[in-house]
Order: C-alpha cells, then structure tokens, then sequence
C-alpha cells in the first residue's frame, strides 16, 4: 500500500513525501513531530489507519523538516517555514486543494495553514493537538513551566530507547516487540539532542490567536484519556474554532487509531471528510485465513511442565510471528495453542505455514494448519464470517505436519508451484454443503 519516497524542493530543503490511494479528496497528513515515512507502516494499526483513509481518498505523507527522510536542518525553523514546506508537498504531486489532518504539533502547522491558505484547505481535522503545550494563567491544560526542564531532560536521557513514545502511546507498547519498534522510531526520526530541540521549540508556539480565524470545516479529535495532551487542549480548541465539531475518543493514548474507540474515530473521520459513514458492506474484505494448531500441546504442556512449556510457546509465537510479518500476514489472534493469521495471497499463507512448521519441528513442535480464501468481516481488530469457520474446521481435519487447504485455494495457486493431495469432500460442522480438501506439498 506504501508508495515510493519521493522528495520535493523548498529552497534547496529536499522534504520526502509518500503518495497512497487514487480517490477524488486529497488528504495531508501530517504526524506528531517524531516521524519516520518507512518505520511508520511498520506498525499495524498505523498501517490499517493509513489503509483506510486510502481507500476514499489520495494520502498524502511527509516528514517535515529536520525529522524522518526530510532534509536534516541544525536550526529548527519557525512554524511558517513548515508551512512552506507543505505547499511544496502540494505542488510536487499537483494538488489544488486538500483536507488537512494533524497529529500533535503537526495539528499547529494545519492550523496555520487552514487560515493562511483557506484556497488551499478543504478541510481541517486536528487530532490530539492543541493552541499551546506550556501552560499559562489563562490556558491551565499545558505542561507547567516547572515541569518543562524535566521532561526535556528525560528526553535528553532517553531518546531512541522506546520509552518516551512507550508513555504516550501505551496500547503501542503492549510486547516486547513492539516496544523495540517504538526504539528504533525514535532513533529514525532524530538524535536524542534534536528531540529535545524540536520538543523546546514546540513548548514556545502559540496559535490562540489564528482560532478565530480558520474558516474551512474543521473536526477536533480528542483523546480522553491522554494524559500527555489532556482533554482541555481539544475542548478548547473546539470552541475557538468558528463551527467546530468535536469528537472525544475514549482512548487513553497520543494515537487514537491505536486505542479504544478506534473504529469509531475511523468512520467519524471518513464521514467527515466524504460527507458518508461507510456502507457496512465495505467491511467485507476477501483473504486468505489460516488457523494452526500445536499438535498433542495437552500432553506436552503436562510433560514438560508449565516453564519449560511456556518458554516453547513463546519460541512458537515468535516464529509464527516473524515468518507471518516477512510473508505480509497478520496475526489476528492466539489461540492458545495455535493462531489466527490473514494473508492477502494464498500461495503465500501456504508456503510462510510449511516454513513455520519447518522451523518449529527441531524444537518438537508439530503443528498442523487449515486454509481457506473468502469474503471475511472485519470487525475491529478482529475476523468474522464463513471463511474463518472453513479454515477452522480444515485445520482440525489436519493431520501432524499437515497444511489443508479448500478446493478455492487450490484453484487460486494455479501456477504458483505447489502442488496438492486429494484429500476427498468433508462436510464441514456448522459449514453448508461437502468442501473438497486437499493437503499442500
């Protein structure tokens, strides 16, 4: 879904932007201050966020200035110089006019730009931004001055090692792997002493003043339960705005297309920008869904015993991982002894399965898995539908070692090199009808 890095020239600054979907509305999104164009697709709720908007519209990313892929620059320029940097973006892929969203601080520059170019803005969502992030007699939701050197500090100390994004964005957070993603976004977007740069200049910009000016629809997403950008930043910002609508998520982090009430802030936010909510229909997408299963896992959870198994389940759970990542899988869910995974091909899910139980068969793990390609329904985070059924039940018909597979996969892998044994027709329980099954090889 990610397009080539491209870069366009503002004054000799080369800003990397990515252009995704072909829909008639552009869309700019702008992200919090950290940002790195190629590590942001790495995370997969960004990357199903990112996805979505780019089904109804152009997405258009960049890193701005001195952040991610962009030109690195040793004075960190006022907010208008990132300005500029936009209208460069926007003239490089030829667009009149776009909405525009901003993340965090980003939320500031399209603010800016909104009222300084209304020609140019279609529209306007800031998504937990804010006016200003120190406090002030008069705005008492900012960060107070004596806890500024503070946290300067402690970006100063630990930039680049997952903990600072860890804190804002918990739900991110939530394995070790993930947590090591959050490290090295950090490092990609700068060093720690440009961090803390960027962060004191950020603590300087005001644009309380530019509210009452913005003139193009405008929805403010809130977080409520943020407790780096605190709900009074939002409601502010909502009444300031002339016709702002406003949305509070129930979500307690800085990303709220990670966090509770993701769905909901998804089909707000199209429904804004498109003038629709989208037909439940759309919901329904066609993948290849793969179960796995340990074999004998009872017996050998009660033979090795609960460490010993614990520590070969994560092995398995690691693996499953990397291979289902590298084959552009998703692990859906565990199930305990064995997983729930979705693959955009199924020449893919066959072989990324065989590799898997060839990796694990050293260690005394035999699995067994079942596929089946179908219309699936995509509810939040998880799968539904028929398709989910086949493929459980052809894992459960599997025998050790063993990856069957429906007869619609067998006919979608044509040419793809693998071959099958017959297997003969099954009524599936709960399925309508005989299926014909086949075991890959």
């Amino acid at each position: 879904m990610s397009s080539p890095i491209r870069y366009a020239d503002n004054g000799g600054l080369q800003i990397a932007y990515q252009v995704s979907g072909s829909g008639a509305l552009d869309v700019v999104l702008a992200f919090d201050w950290a940002n790195n164009l190629e590590l942001i697709w790495e995370n997969p709720q960004t990357e199903r966020f990112l996805r979505r908007i780019a089904t109804y519209a152009r997405l258009i990313l960049f890193d701005m200035r001195g952040v991610g892929l962009s030109d690195p620059v040793e004075r960190l320029p006022p907010i208008e110089d990132w300005m500029d940097d936009v209208r460069a973006v926007l003239k490089a892929v030829g667009s009149e006019r776009a909405a525009m969203l901003g993340h965090g601080h980003a939320g500031q520059l399209c603010m800016l730009f909104a009222a300084s170019h209304p020609e140019q803005t279609q529209a306007l969502v800031t998504i937990n931004s804010y006016a200003r992030l120190a406090r002030a007699p008069d705005y008492p939701w900012g960060i107070p001055a004596v806890a500024q050197e503070t946290m300067l500090k402690a970006i100063e100390e630990s930039w680049g090692t997952g903990l600072p994004m860890s804190l804002i964005t918990p739900k991110v957070a939530a394995d070790d792997r993930m947590r090591e993603w959050l490290g090295r976004f950090e490092r990609s977007t700068g060093s720690p002493r440009r961090a803390a740069l960027k962060q004191r200049l950020i603590l300087e910009v005001d644009v309380r003043e530019v509210l009452p000016t913005i003139a193009v629809p405008t929805l403010v997403v809130q977080s409520a339960g943020n407790e780096w950008i605190r709900p009074g930043h939002g409601r502010y910002l909502a009444e300031h705005i002339p016709g702002a609508r406003y949305l509070e998520s129930p979500g307690e982090g800085h990303w709220p297309w990670a966090s509770e009430g993701a769905d909901d802030f998804m089909e707000t936010l199209e429904e804004f920008l498109t003038g629709a909510r989208r037909s439940p229909a759309l919901d329904r997408v066609l993948m290849t869904v793969a179960f796995t299963d340990i074999v004998g896992s009872t017996e050998m959870a009660s033979e090795l015993g609960d460490r010993r198994w614990r520590e070969l389940l994560e092995t398995h759970d690691s693996v499953a991982r990397r291979e289902i990542q590298a084959a552009r899988g998703r692990i859906v869910k565990s199930t305990g002894d064995g997983l729930l995974a979705t693959f955009d091909g199924p020449a893919r899910a066959i072989r990324c399965m065989e590799l898997i139980g060839s990796l694990l068969l050293p260690l005394g793990i035999r699995i067994r898995a079942g596929l089946h390609t179908g219309e699936v329904e995509l509810l939040g985070d998880d799968i539904g539908g028929i398709a989910v059924h086949i493929a459980s039940r052809l894992a459960d018909l599997a025998a050790p070692g063993e990856v069957l597979v429906s007869s619609t996969v067998k006919d979608l892998v044509a040419g793809s090199g693998v071959t099958f044994q017959v297997r003969g027709a099954h009524a599936l329980k709960g399925v309508p009808d005989d299926w014909r099954v086949f075991a890959a090889e």
